[in-house]
């Protein structure tokens, strides 16, 4: 996904260091007692761990799926196979935007889910039988995007893709995709568990290298970057002027694109209201970080309006088919729709919250807004 973007960045980098720094300024908040230590504790204890957790489950479960599926290739095998792989693919969606400490440190969004994949690696790596799934040149031949195209795009019929999938190869190739996701979220989570967990909630301050600047940069880079343009915005043809639908997410299930985009708009919306992964209790969030600054210097309210803008987004995100590459190719118009809406709330977000939180941008955007 990442590669449609790199070609315009060179042309728009000025615009965006001109956007970057214009959005950090404004007026100066008066005093800021906020209790920034009691949101990190909330977001680390009652979001973020436990996603990494119902993750990490899906996994072993994708990958007892995957262990029977290799040992008996048949029909019912395949199904519950699939129904195991979206399950774990939308339990990523909660966890993805949370690209911070060690999930930074190893690109793990990188070797989870850029897509479109590369069908010729893979078709490549499957017959030399000798790959590094560790490096990034194989990005585009591992995760959630290579195992679509493993169980929905070797053949036209299950049973021929069953028939595939039977070569050791192929069905080598699919339970070492899966453990290497396994393997890749053990590190994570070990280190929010181990030592991250502390370390994340001390760092309490406000300055560029403190836990929410960042946190909220994440969430800002994640929506922008990887809800509003990859999921949409880029199979729609909004940076390229050209539709390419083949750039869905899941493309080859052709089912999913829908799901997986909602799960992503919910994770961020739950986080920026602080509702719990479980959603049985509420605690300090960003919302209300943002209520209490714009409420002590007396400024328009922002966090409503960008809930209201993400009510509306959600509402064209529906009306979509439930196949983001049908859509592109019967009726794109719906798509740039959805589009338009999700990019309303990125100039909410990322103009007038940061500035009300005085919060400096710590990325260079693709598209200058």
């Amino acid at each position: 996904m990442l590669r449609y973007l790199t070609s315009i960045i060179a042309l728009s980098i000025l615009i965006s260091f001109s956007s970057c720094s214009d959005e950090g300024e404004g007026p100066s908040p008066l005093a800021d007692d906020f209790d920034r230590k009691g949101m990190l504790e909330f977001w680390a204890d009652q979001i973020i761990i436990p996603s990494y957790e119902e993750y990490r489950r899906s996994l072993e479960l994708l990958l007892e799926a995957g262990n029977t599926f290799y040992n008996n290739p048949a029909i019912n095998e395949l199904v519950d196979l699939r129904n195991k792989y979206l399950e774990a693919y939308a339990s990523w969606q909660k966890v993805s935007m949370f690209e911070i400490g060690k999930a930074e440190e190893i690109g793990f969004r990188n070797y989870t889910n850029i897509y479109p994949i590369d069908a010729s690696l893979i078709q490549e790596n499957i017959q030399n039988g000798t790959y590094n799934l560790e490096l990034p040149s194989n990005f585009d031949a591992q995760g959630f995007p290579a195992l679509d195209y493993l169980l929905y795009g070797l053949a036209d019929t299950d049973q021929e893709i069953i028939d595939v999938l039977k070569d050791n190869e192929y069905k080598t190739y699919l339970i070492e995709l899966i453990l290497r996701l396994n393997t890749l979220t053990d590190i994570v989570f070990t280190d929010w568990e181990n030592s991250y967990r502390d370390n994340f909630i001390s760092n309490n301050g406000s300055s560029a290298t403190a836990s929410v600047d960042k946190m909220v940069n994440d969430l800002i880079f994640y929506y922008e970057r990887f809800l509003r343009a990859g999921k949409i915005g880029i199979p729609a043809g909004v940076f390229s002027g050209s539709l390419i639908s083949q750039s869905v997410e899941a493309p080859y299930s052709s089912q999913f694109s829908k799901i997986l985009c909602l799960e992503g708009l919910e994770t961020v919306e739950r986080f920026f209201k602080g509702e719990s992964h479980d959603s049985s209790v509420n605690g300090p969030s960003l919302m209300d970080y943002t209520d209490y600054i714009t409420d002590i210097n007396n400024t328009p309210n922002i966090s409503s309006r960008i809930v209201s803008q993400w009510d509306v987004a959600r509402t064209k995100i529906n009306a979509l088919d439930d196949s983001f590459k049908n859509q592109v190719e019967l009726d794109n118009s719906k798509m740039l729709e959805a589009y338009d809406e999700l990019q309303k709330a990125v100039i909410l977000l990322k103009v007038d919250m940061l500035q009300a939180l005085s919060i400096q941008v710590d990325f260079v955007d693709a598209d200058g807004d």
